[in-house]
């Protein structure tokens, strides 16, 4: 036997909770699914934590700058990569729980944890429970796309998500694509202390700005440290033996 409801949000991210509670305050009876995380992209692996890890990131581009403005420091700046993680976890955490509370203290509104298949066009399957409705909300957010190249699948990447579990600091961080999520990743990373480098395929970063601001972008950049190759196709990965934690 289905259990119907008014409306049926599938996904908790950025726009579903709101659209949820929002009909859910009308009177109607309304159901939103979640099937990992609440706040989806945004809350866990987006603008919260990386914004997160970009203030950590600055702290310490400051503090190695503190002879510029007066301030002596007298031993090397260091970062905790484990309490710059810790950080941004408990960011990230007080955002997931608060928004999870708010949904589920909403009177008329169910929060149903797991993955939703449509069994029909009126109706959804989470587990064994049937829901019913004439009114979807899809709002599942997207996931990274992992580009066919060679011998990408016999190393050890890491793509704007699995970024966010790192608690060390690589190496060497070699960064494809020079767009906006990556270049964000580059300076932050180079900031903490790593080595990186960003390759891109076309004839300058962030080729949806103006010409004079990627080149702006590109010396700003260069002038913290980071090597930028353009025109560089990356053509294929492979593994070599080394000591230590691969970055």
């Amino acid at each position: 036997m289905a259990t119907k409801y008014d409306a049926i949000v599938i996904g908790t991210g950025q726009a579903g909770p709101f659209l949820a509670v929002r009909l859910a305050d009308t009177g109607m009876k309304v159901a939103i699914i979640e099937r990992k995380r609440f706040g989806g992209t945004c809350v866990n692996n987006g603008c919260i934590p990386t914004k997160t890890l970009v203030a950590s990131a600055r702290t310490a581009h400051v503090a190695r700058r503190a002879g510029d403005y007066g301030v002596t420091i007298n031993s090397p700046v260091a970062v905790d990569m484990k309490k710059v993680k810790a950080r941004k976890d408990a960011v990230v955490r007080q955002s997931s729980e608060g928004l999870e509370k708010w949904i589920r203290d909403t009177q008329n509104l169910t929060v149903i944890e797991g993955h939703a298949r449509f069994a029909d066009e009126h109706s959804v399957r989470v587990g064994d429970e049937l829901l019913e409705t004439d009114k979807f909300f899809i709002n599942v957010g997207a996931r990274a796309s992992v580009p066919p190249l060679g011998g990408i699948d016999e190393v050890s990447y890491l793509n704007n998500s699995t970024m966010m579990d790192v608690d060390f600091l690589p190496e060497h961080l070699i960064v494809i694509g020079g767009s906006y999520v990556g270049l964000e990743f580059a300076q932050m990373y180079r900031r903490f202390g790593s080595e990186v480098t960003v390759v891109e395929r076309g004839p300058r970063l962030i080729k949806r700005e103006d010409q004079d601001v990627s080149e702006n972008i590109k010396a700003i950049l260069e002038g913290e440290g980071i090597k930028i190759r353009l025109g560089a196709e990356c053509i294929g990965f492979e593994t070599r033996p080394q000591s230590g934690r691969a970055g």
